[in-house]
């Protein structure tokens, strides 16, 4: 963790764009749609017009009284301007509080009344559609980055506003809030400061560096609320990286872009790549030049990286994973190779950051970690946040002596490496790893596109599994692949769109437990 501590100055999100521009003002931003705040800019802008456009935004929001160290919700229809008025939100030195435009209108008036009166800023969409009019008094003022809706302000009517002075706060006042996943319930509100976003650059740019060591186009399909965007963000920006960033995700849509764009560098969320499979087949070979994929927080299925490792022409390409949290950044990293793809094992996650992050496996029940009785994985980071807001006690509850508490269960090797087998709440006591079943059904299957095992009312392991567009599946099929593996009943086939879904794409997988238990008879596989 000293790596991450030596000058350590902060991230500073409000002048990344400038300080960026300042560098490399010709490069590009290429979006794959138009941005609400500013139609005009088009989807190609010089990154010199980008930052000009953040600072005008953080004018209008002075102009609209937003002041330092007051607290800006943002939740709006999806877009990468969410990302842009974050930064403009931090330029005035007041913090962003990024909400998933997935989430309902319900949980998002919760989050607004926990963040004590803050500006809300929204659309007439979300205002109409999603959220409840109580909104109102919880937020100190309504503000709307398009549209209009009485009682509220409209950004557009503040345009041509005086510029003001970027305002730098210190490096460990809260910069950034974002929230967790809500995998397990209503979501916790992630209090980040400039400090623990550096210390989270940090290793992620000591690791691109010598695997990138040239300019590449970075091709980027992260949620625009996730904290792992900012700071892949300023890894492309500062090294001048022409920068693709994507709203959608359908592979169709996404080939067509990488076809013309030729990116060397993918980030994405492991759900997105999974998707992307398909691109390995294109005959224009839109993967054919990408040098490094890089998947962000959670570990991915080796079928997956195989596919994406032979789509790519280029020598010696790496497929990294990183694992780790919204609540502690990436605190793991593993590189696959066309060389080590094959055979790989899936559950190991890699190893810590060295000289930055560390990790141990905690016993369960007084015997040592392993394979048949893994152990609570625990992180310790400087890029940890600092608090869960309004939330101290549950935040106090995740660490002991600095030590985070992943909420993950898993064991080490010998060498060192991390095996994460399932999240704590997952376990199906006697089963196995379920993410290592669901591991080998991916690569004796490639008709699935998703498989989930989850246990039911009477703790049975339940295969719950997508196809590719929703094709029947053939029991005897399941029969042969399933041979060999821990028992489980019947599989369940259920429609990719419907499974429940975070910002992040993961699956909610307690929530699917719920669904499945409502409407499992309409869903047989058989």
């Amino acid at each position: 963790m000293f790596l991450q501590r030596i000058g350590n100055r902060g991230i500073r999100l409000g002048t990344l764009f400038e300080r960026a521009a300042a560098r490399h003002g010709s490069n590009v931003l290429i979006l794959d749609h138009d941005l609400d705040v500013a139609p005009a800019l088009g989807r190609r802008a010089t990154i010199a017009e980008v930052a000009d456009l953040i600072d005008d935004l953080a004018a209008r929001l002075w102009a609209a009284k937003v002041r330092p160290g007051q607290r800006v919700v943002i939740y709006k229809s999806d877009g990468f301007d969410i990302t842009l008025l974050a930064c403009a939100t931090a330029r005035v030195g007041a913090v962003p509080v990024l909400l998933s435009p997935k989430l309902d209108g319900e949980t998002v008036a919760e989050l607004i009344r926990r963040t004590d009166e803050p500006y809300l800023l929204t659309d007439q969409v979300k205002l109409e559609q999603e959220l409840p009019g109580e909104v109102f008094e919880f937020a100190e003022r309504v503000l709307l980055a398009s549209g209009t809706y009485q009682g509220a302000t409209e950004l557009a009517a503040l345009a041509g506003s005086p510029r003001v002075p970027a305002v730098t706060m210190p490096a460990d006042h809260p910069t950034l809030i974002t929230h967790t996943s809500g995998t397990t319930g209503t979501p916790k509100l992630a209090v980040h400061t400039g400090r623990t976003l550096q210390a989270r650059y940090r290793p992620q740019a000591t690791v691109v560096a010598p695997l990138v060591p040239g300019r590449e186009t970075i091709a980027i399909h992260v949620s625009f609320v996730h904290s792992r965007l900012f700071t892949a963000l300023a890894i492309s920006l500062l090294r001048g990286f022409p920068i693709l960033v994507l709203r959608e995700s359908d592979p169709a849509h996404v080939a067509d872009l990488f076809a013309q764009l030729r990116p060397g560098i993918l980030e994405a969320h492991p759900n997105s790549f999974m998707a992307w499979e398909e691109l390995a087949d294109d005959p224009r070979k839109p993967l054919a030049n990408v040098k490094l994929f890089s998947s962000t927080f959670d570990a991915i299925h080796p079928r997956t990286v195989q596919r994406m490792l032979a789509a790519t022409e280029r020598t010696a390409p790496v497929f990294g994973q990183l694992y780790g949290q919204s609540e502690i950044g990436p605190a793991v990293v593993r590189s696959f190779s066309k060389r080590r793809g094959a055979d790989a094992d899936g559950r190991c996650v890699g190893v810590p950051f060295p000289g930055f992050t560390e990790v141990r496996v905690v016993s369960r029940d007084g015997n040592p970690p392993s394979e048949t009785n893994p152990g609570f994985i625990e992180v310790r980071s400087d890029g940890r946040i600092v608090t869960y807001l309004g939330e101290q006690e549950r935040y106090d509850q995740q660490v002991t002596d600095g030590w985070w508490r992943m909420g993950d269960v898993g064991y080490r090797t010998k060498w060192g490496c991390v095996h994460l087998l399932d999240r704590e709440v997952d376990l199906i006591e006697g089963f196995g790893s379920t993410l290592a079943v669901e591991d080998t059904l991916f690569a004796r299957l490639p008709e699935l596109t998703e498989v989930i095992i989850v246990p039911d009312a009477e703790g049975r392991a339940v295969p719950v599994i997508c196809t590719k567009d929703d094709q029947p599946f053939d029991p005897q099929t399941w029969q042969r692949a399933v041979a060999g593996l821990p028992a489980m009943a019947e599989p369940v086939l259920w429609r990719q769109q419907d499974l429940p879904q975070t910002a992040t794409t993961k699956i909610k997988r307690l929530e699917l437990v719920r669904l499945l238990a409502a409407a499992a008879p309409a869903h047989a596989a058989s």
